[in-house]
């Protein structure tokens, strides 16, 4: 299974006809996002999208902002965070998993209170990885600074600051450093 969240569920959501607003979104992929979901579908991996988000109508540390569901955000709103229902769905499909590779936060985690999906999240693959029962590598520059913030990098089994590379690596491309050290 694949969980999408932050920006990059936005275009999955609008890809998948609703509403979002002015959420950052990649438009010119949106079918390229249907195309994966369809993909996916085919292959048998499920893709976890939000279910509800909390939305705001400012970028901004304690904007005011609400709770809805996907079919509830206004034009003039931005989705910047997973909502509590979406948390909890995640939370018990953590709980059936033992590998996490983790690229990206769920929402505006530098921002309170759009930090609390990242750090629910993040706090949960971390107790998990902590308990023996999961495996969790994360990759990326945000995502590290989201789980420090979190409290909770100490706790995975990897983290990388490489993003890019990182996925790269991921899909078995050659990366030239990893390259470099294997011809000497």
């Amino acid at each position: 299974m694949i969980a999408i969240g932050g920006g990059m569920a936005n275009t999955f959501l609008a890809a998948l006809g609703h509403d979002i607003g002015k959420s950052l979104c990649e438009h010119d992929l949106l079918d390229t996002a249907r195309r994966i979901v369809a993909e996916a579908k085919t292959n048998g991996c499920e893709i976890l999208l939000p279910t509800d988000v909390v939305a705001a109508t400012a970028f901004a540390a304690n904007a005011p902002h609400r709770t809805c569901g996907l079919d509830g955000v206004a034009a003039d709103e931005m989705i910047l965070d997973i909502g509590p229902a979406t948390i909890e769905s995640l939370k018990k499909r953590l709980s059936t998993v033992h590998t996490v590779v983790w690229n990206g936060p769920f929402g505006a985690f530098e921002l309170a209170p759009f930090d609390t999906g990242t750090n629910a999240i993040a706090r949960a693959v971390a107790a998990a990885t902590k308990a023996g029962d999961m495996i969790s590598v994360a990759g990326g520059g945000d995502t590290v600074a989201a789980l420090n913030k979190a409290g909770a990098a100490e706790d995975f089994t990897y983290v990388s600051t490489a993003g890019g590379a990182f996925l790269e690596w991921l899909e078995g491309k050659t990366l030239p450093g990893v390259e470099a050290l294997r011809i000497r």
